[in-house]
């Protein structure tokens, strides 16, 4: 296993959990029934959010929880969900990647997925 260490790294990884999460049972329909996300548009997004978080680059422009309200109000995104988005991405990370960055990866994602989830749930009841 090799350590993630690059932009191409993040970019293999992103592409690696899209292949993954766009098929799973569970949260698949989020993003292709629910958000309809285009791959092209989303990924490069998504190569920047993560280089962002992991690398300190600055290159994502975006809001995270303003792009996940939408989506929320169409269809509850609960707990479940993201434990769910949470377990793909760990065995994403953990079958490609070791290392400080690797775990800094999964680090991050949890914290996401808890803030995410509570914003969610609050966005739900207000």
């Amino acid at each position: 296993m090799k350590k993630l260490e690059t932009r191409e790294d993040i970019e293999n990884l992103v592409n690696s959990f899209y292949n993954r999460v766009i098929k799973d049972e569970k949260i698949g329909f989020f993003f292709t029934e629910v958000a309809r996300i285009e791959l092209e548009k989303h990924l490069p997004k998504m190569y920047a959010f993560w280089e962002s978080i992991l690398f300190g680059q600055m290159t994502y422009k975006g809001n995270p929880m303003g792009a996940h309200f939408p989506v929320n109000e169409v269809h509850a995104m609960e707990q479940p969900h993201f434990d769910r988005w949470l377990e793909l991405w760990k065995a994403t990370v953990e079958e490609s990647f070791t290392g400080y960055t690797a775990n800094m990866a999964i680090n991050k994602s949890e914290n996401i997925a808890k803030l995410m989830a509570f914003k969610m749930e609050l966005a739900r009841r207000l």
